[in-house]
């Protein structure tokens, strides 16, 4: 059986951007399977969207103030389960948000599918 891979994907602002892809790779995240490439991500911005509650102390905006903020979405894989575990670890310790949005999907193994 292979070695199981995720996808990461998480959204950081620009000010942080490549500290949290600086923690997520020296994790163990953006290897590619045969060693060829490393720190391997995809990135593009986009808006996010909140509204901070009353309790909250958000890095941007007020509570209950609505914000709409420039936000990268970054996308990176992670070979293996305790590399994946590592690389969100080290992400919510670099990211400045007390909420940190981040997504992990398992990928299927589709085997070799003819490139013809």
């Amino acid at each position: 059986m292979s070695t199981p891979q995720f996808k990461l994907i998480f959204r950081v602002p620009p000010s942080h951007l490549e500290m949290c892809k600086t923690a997520v790779f020296s994790a163990g995240a953006g290897k590619y399977p045969g060693g060829l490439y490393e720190e391997v991500s995809f990135e593009y911005l986009g808006v996010d969207q909140f509204r901070p509650s009353a309790g909250s102390t958000p890095h941007i905006g007020q509570p209950g103030v609505l914000e709409r903020v420039e936000e990268y979405q970054v996308e990176t894989l992670c070979v293996g389960e305790e590399v994946m575990r590592n690389a969100v670890k080290a992400l919510r310790k670099a990211h400045p948000y007390e909420q940190v949005v981040v997504e992990v999907v398992q990928l299927v193994d589709i085997g070799d599918i003819d490139r013809r």
